[in-house]
């Protein structure tokens, strides 16, 4: 055995043991130290240790409880205690920021949208800095025990290492967000796709908990997938990631950001859906979306009351999204696939379109028992950010630090 190895080992064991225990203690809370063994089948010294920890560094607290076919005096249990723990959630859009306190339990303690225009004569980087500064000057007051940073955006980002290779929207490349960040703030900084992050706040939270193998879509801004297999979101400690936005489906299409042309992001994003919308409307005088604004709200509303042209619009997003989720189902074989959308208020046509693509394209056997339902959460505020938080107490890596002082 390689003796240089060892502690590392070691210290991840204890990280793995205790985001374990702090789970179980979350999920079953207050529960007793011999249930806490049982359910995480390790010995009772190590429960002992861990909670003992935990309770030291403010963590957890001891409470009371009654059992369930107990008489007697009250059980002694545990519980998390999330109390003035607090962190940072944000999240980027086009042209503005959502930033939030939240404590451990992800109750909000205060949200804010930002503006964030686009300005390519400074640095997005000291831009969105400056942001996170002055939020935390605003709200001093509420500020307590600050633990994480968690940042969710669209693009193509390594979450392991923090950094931004591209984005949307902001003329930047390699933006090394957490690094910097977490330089500034001294506070653990974790970034993620917003697509990815939304996932695991879905399989925490959402539509997506209790099962063991889903697809989820986000048909939005951008367009992305992310996947659970075996329970466990695919990719969601790694810098790799599903990818379909930018996933070709017309070589002759139009330019994407990515450097690519025709990318399923050109035809399926919201902004690509209304610019096709405003180029077929003079071709359909008599369709109702010519006395309205064109918005996807206008959109999904005249598509439900039969609109010709609505319908066909959607129908081809459905079916372009249908035809990259056919040859997903192929390869994960889910039992279910949640839609994350605005075209979710016109799942009526939506639905049908990707469906009937899965069904013509992917194998019977695969495709038999699939469910297509939305997403419980919408791709806007702090949610995902504050998944990403949760996960990292799960996993053990930020507790280490918080332990750690």
């Amino acid at each position: 055995m390689n003796r240089e190895g060892q502690p590392g080992h070691i210290d991840h064991i204890k990280q793995t043991n205790t985001g374990a225990v702090y789970r179980l203690i979350d999920q079953y809370g207050p529960v007793s130290r011999i249930d806490l063994s049982k359910l995480s089948h390790l010995a009772p010294a190590s429960i002992t240790k861990i909670v003992r920890e935990l309770y030291d560094a403010h963590l957890v607290k001891e409470t009371e409880f009654s059992e369930a076919g107990s008489r007697g005096r009250p059980a002694v249990g545990v519980e998390l205690d999330t109390q003035a723990w607090h962190y940072l959630s944000g999240r980027v859009h086009y042209g503005y920021l959502t930033l939030a306190l939240r404590d451990l339990s992800n109750q909000l303690i205060i949200e804010e949208q930002i503006d964030f225009p686009i300005d390519e004569n400074s640095s997005w980087l000291e831009r969105f800095i400056y942001q996170i500064e002055s939020f935390f000057t605003r709200h001093q007051k509420l500020l307590e025990r600050l633990t994480a940073i968690a940042i969710t955006m669209p693009g193509i980002i390594d979450a392991t290492a923090g950094v931004v290779h591209k984005m949307p929207f902001y003329n930047e490349e390699n933006v090394p967000l957490g690094p910097m960040l977490s330089k500034r703030t001294g506070l653990p900084v974790y970034v993620q796709q917003d697509v990815s992050a939304w996932a695991i706040s879905e399989a925490l939270y959402g539509a997506a908990f209790g099962c063991q193998n889903v697809i989820q879509i986000v048909i939005d801004d951008v367009v992305g997938a992310s996947v659970i297999t075996d329970g466990r979101i695919l990719h969601a400690d790694s810098s790799r990631r599903i990818e379909i936005g930018h996933t070709q489906v017309d070589p002759k299409g139009k330019a994407c950001y990515c450097g690519n042309h025709g990318c399923l992001e050109t035809i399926a994003s919201m902004s690509n859906i209304l610019e096709r919308t405003r180029q077929l409307l003079p071709s359909h005088p008599d369709s109702m979306l010519n006395f309205s604004p064109v918005t996807i709200e206008n959109l999904c509303d005249a598509a439900n009351k039969g609109d010709k042209l609505a319908r066909e619009i959607i129908c081809y997003v459905g079916e372009s999204i249908g035809h990259i989720a056919a040859v997903m189902v192929n390869i994960f074989n889910p039992e279910k696939i949640i839609i994350g959308s605005p075209l979710n208020a016109s799942s009526g046509t939506l639905y049908p379109a990707i469906e009937q693509s899965i069904h013509q394209q992917s194998l019977p056997q695969y495709r038999a028992d699939i469910r297509i339902a939305p997403t419980h959460f919408v791709n806007v505020g702090t949610m995902p950010g504050a998944a990403l938080v949760k996960m990292a107490l799960y996993n053990g890596s930020l507790l280490v630090k918080l332990l750690q002082g």
